[in-house]
């Protein structure tokens, strides 16, 4: 992974990517990765170009860019994939934005849920906002899928 990549997360105090179409594509795999994991199945890259619906080849490139920014361990003729603790803060936040944009479509705005928007939020969502909504939605634990939404700090104060 480049270095402007690299240097794009704060690990300390901002989580995710923000504002280009790679820190996006990042993102994305690595909230692939972490609910093929929570879904209890071995991350492997058929699994995630099934989920992603994209060539495994195309999944190779970025497991290889994602294990270069220490974002996930993976290793050529290798099948599984591990995330270290940086990707899985990335992918926990991203299944934690989507899950409560979910809610707050169905429950507060009362609209259908509309995945490519949730799509386009998500991604640029910084913590204080996703820890606002959630206060705001009443710490939900439950998405509309009935998916568990990780807990954020806001939920253990």
């Amino acid at each position: 992974m480049d270095r402007s990549i690299r240097d794009s997360i704060d690990v300390q105090q901002e989580s995710l990517y923000i504002d280009t179409a790679e820190a996006e594509s990042v993102e994305m795999y690595l909230k692939a990765i972490w609910y093929i994991r929570e879904e209890g199945e071995d991350v492997k890259v058929s699994s995630i170009a099934k989920l992603l619906n994209v060539k495994q080849p195309s999944v190779v490139q970025m497991l290889h860019k994602l294990n270069e920014g220490n974002l996930v361990e993976y290793t050529k003729g290798r099948n599984l994939v591990k995330m270290t603790p940086s990707g899985e803060r990335i992918g926990k936040q991203m299944i934690r934005n989507t899950r409560l944009l979910e809610v707050l479509m169905r429950d507060a705005l009362k609209i259908e849920i509309d995945e490519e928007m949730v799509c386009g939020i998500e991604h640029h969502m910084k913590q204080i906002f996703t820890d606002a909504l959630c206060t705001l939605l009443g710490h939900p634990r439950e998405c509309p899928h009935q998916k568990h939404i990780p807990n954020g700090e806001c939920c253990v104060r």
